[in-house]
């Protein structure tokens, strides 16, 4: 059986249903169409397993601040959105919504809505916005198949879109409930490659303007744009050092960096950014080479060659010289800003850790272990270089795309955890190829010959090898055994670790066997919410923040957008210092409630002692924290300890008091005094105090949140 032969199956089918001039583009559409239909399907069903097993509900931190901006722009309207002044953020700064965010992914969810509403299905936002995530998981399976069908063939493309259902990488920001930027960036994004791709291949002004409109598109959806916009400009610079440089691309970049610049700068949070921020600059400067490669195309057709030699040294000197002075120029009166804080942590992972603590902090920033990469990823870490093999051995504009793409990806993801994300993707296009070009080499030695045959064809020919019939189905049944193993790997990390939402914890005692349900967070939050003032102000480290306003709705001091470093530094100050210190500062805020999270109880580990040292480090990073040091929280043999041996700064400071303030009455463990604390495995070192500037209000279940109400001056000492 050729490459392009049917298979006999298909053959005899067709002769079964037809007559002897059967036709099979038919049947192959229709077979297409139910596989791709079928991996929509599995796109979507394998992402409600949080739904299934507890309910319909938002999970993590910033999916609640988009649900509580979507229900706003549903009730109140696109234009009072875009004025909203949110009182209820960074106490007393406030917040300018409207201009502070991507507005995507709430514009798309109110659409959804109104287009449900206006054929009579009523459906509350809320489930738009648990469910949205999984629907462009469909989505972004038909535009994984495009993209690699134009790149390789339809056969790699139904491969890669069976892999981008179902890759776990993917999952992780695309369940049901997940309702961040994300889950329709990642759609976005490939829906603009694909675009790019037809564009390139065909030089149409069509194409060119649907590819800014998908950009448009993803720049109103994430930040995570700015890796679209320098890596399409770095496929152009590779084709002109390549040589492959044309007319063709010279169009097709012209119109989508014009139409796409004009477009992202109508976004309010990007403004001009486009034009006037380090990040934009390359594609920029790409621009000006294809202006300055049409113009020398130009004059190379009406001068003489002696002549063009001249005249192109000359307008290089020009044009290299009025662009050095530009440059330094507004470099120096500073029209250009310089990379952000997380762009340089991107080319350098210590930058942040360095000097901007509070982007460290956040876990997803971290740099990628080689064990997330399998985890993430399983199988398709060992047919990326392959996939890149069989780009290489074609090498054609666009797969000189898919390969920039995979190498910039790959790069990044190591640097960065949560970029795992944008490689995803790409992994599942290559893999696509590569599992694509494996079959086309080894399938067809699958159809034999007797083994005389076999030896006359090695005579004849230089192409065969001993036993190609046996490794052809080696290869093709490893191939298979792999892609099942990766289906039931996918499944077993999405039910496993990616379906828990972070709002409702679930344990599993050895004891009883029997599933333990953590509602704590939510029971504190209604309890905000029904026992305290409408205007009390709660302050709480940044990772609650958008809970509390969205969940509790009351104001908080500081929450997840992290725009203002001093700020959250002033927040960490009050957690590391002593009560006296901290009193001072939660009246300069005018705190009414402070908030904390403490898992020595029930052994949740991801709590606020175990980030109190980032506390410490922001609360130290401004002038007014300069005297909060690191080295004073830890113990003489220089290690983090809660325990009789802590230095007396953790032992008095507000963090460690609220966390453990009464907790010596409680048992935890058996054969363990009151006070172990089962996370750090300790006895708490602090147990003979007692508050006097704040009150415990609140203790949930499971000791998990706590709430103390901030005393007025003349009852501190009551």
């Amino acid at each position: 059986m050729g490459v392009g032969e049917d298979p006999p199956a298909l053959v005899s089918f067709g002769r079964v249903f037809g007559d002897s001039k059967y036709d099979f583009s038919r049947l192959k559409s229709i077979l297409k169409l139910a596989i791709l239909i079928l991996c929509c399907i599995l796109a979507f069903s394998s992402r409600l397993f949080a739904v299934v097993r507890f309910e319909s509900v938002i999970h993590e931190f910033d999916p609640y601040f988009n649900y509580r901006t979507t229900r706003y722009l549903v009730e109140e309207g696109l234009s009072d959105f875009q004025n909203w002044f949110d009182d209820r953020a960074w106490y007393p700064l406030g917040r300018i919504v409207g201009g502070t965010i991507y507005p995507g992914l709430m514009v798309t969810s109110s659409i959804i809505h109104k287009m449900l509403h206006f054929v009579h299905v009523n459906i509350n936002i809320r489930e738009i916005c648990v469910f949205l995530a999984p629907l462009f998981s469909a989505f972004t399976t038909l535009a994984t198949y495009s993209l690699t069908a134009e790149l390789r063939g339809e056969k790699a493309g139904l491969v890669a879109a069976l892999m981008i259902a179902i890759v776990p990488g993917y999952i992780s920001r695309s369940v049901a409930g997940s309702y961040d930027n994300e889950g329709i960036a990642i759609f976005c994004m490939i829906l603009t490659y694909y675009f790019w791709i037809k564009a390139i291949k065909s030089g149409s002004l069509f194409w060119a303007a649907a590819t800014a409109l998908a950009y448009f598109y993803m720049v109103s959806s994430w930040g995570g744009y700015v890796f679209l916009i320098n890596l399409i400009p770095l496929h152009v610079l590779v084709l002109m050092i390549m040589g492959r440089f044309d007319q063709k691309t010279y169009v097709v970049y012209s119109v989508f960096y014009a139409l796409g610049t004009f477009l992202s700068m109508q976004i309010a949070f990007v403004g001009f950014q486009p034009i006037q921020t380090s990040e934009h600059m390359g594609a920029l400067g790409i621009f000006g080479l294809c202006q300055i490669y049409a113009f020398v195309s130009w004059l190379r057709s009406r001068v003489t060659s002696k002549s063009f030699a001249v005249l192109v040294r000359f307008f290089l000197l020009i044009v290299l010289a009025v662009a050095g002075v530009c440059l330094s120029v507004a470099l120096f009166q500073g029209k250009i800003a310089p990379w952000s804080g997380r762009f340089y942590s991107m080319l350098d992972p210590t930058f942040a850790k360095k000097h901007i603590p509070i982007i460290a902090s956040v876990s997803e920033h971290q740099p990628t272990t080689w064990s997330s990469y399998y985890f993430d990823l399983q199988f398709l870490v060992f047919l990326f270089p392959l996939g890149l093999y069989f780009c290489f051995k074609k090498l054609t504009n666009e797969s000189i795309f898919i390969i920039l793409y995979g190498i910039t990806a790959m790069y990044f993801s190591g640097v960065m955890v949560r970029l795992m994300l944008t490689l995803s993707p790409v992994m599942c296009v290559l893999g696509g190829v590569a599992v694509s070009g494996l079959l086309e080499l080894f399938l067809p030695n699958l159809e034999g010959m007797s083994r005389e045959e076999k030896k006359k064809k090695m005579k004849r020919s230089n192409d065969d090898y001993p036993y190609k019939s046996e490794l052809g189905t080696l290869v093709v049944g490893g191939i298979a055994f792999m892609l099942m193993v990766f289906c039931f790997h996918s499944t077993w990390v999405t039910q496993s670790a990616y379906s828990s939402p972070s709002i409702v914890l679930v344990s599993k005692p050895r004891s009883s066997g029997s599933k333990v349900i953590f509602d704590d967070f939510r029971e504190a939050y209604y309890w905000l919410r029904m026992n305290t003032p409408q205007d009390a102000k709660v302050m709480s480290w940044w990772d609650y923040g958008y809970q509390i306003s969205s969940i509790a709705d009351r104001t908080v001091i500081v929450d997840n957008n992290t725009w203002n470093n001093t700020h959250i530094s002033r927040v960490g100050q009050a957690m590391a210092s002593d009560e006296d210190h901290a009193y001072e500062i939660m009246k300069e805020l005018d705190v009414d409630y402070v908030l904390v999270l403490f898992g020595g109880y029930a052994g949740y580990a991801s709590d606020d002692i175990n980030k109190f040292l980032w506390m410490v480090r922001i609360g130290g990073s401004t002038p007014l924290g300069a005297h909060i040091t690191e080295k004073d929280y830890f113990s003489e043999s220089g290690e983090f300890k809660i325990d009789a041996s802590a230095p007396k700064a953790l032992l008095n400071s507000l963090m460690y008091k609220m966390s453990y303030y009464n907790f010596h009455e409680a048992f935890t463990q058996h054969g363990k005094p009151g006070g172990w604390d089962r996370v750090r495995k300790a006895e708490m070192g602090n147990k003979d105090f007692k508050l006097k500037v704040i009150e415990e209000a609140f203790t949930s279940e499971h000791w998990l949140v706590r709430i103390y109400r901030v005393k007025d001056k003349p009852n501190r000492d009551e």
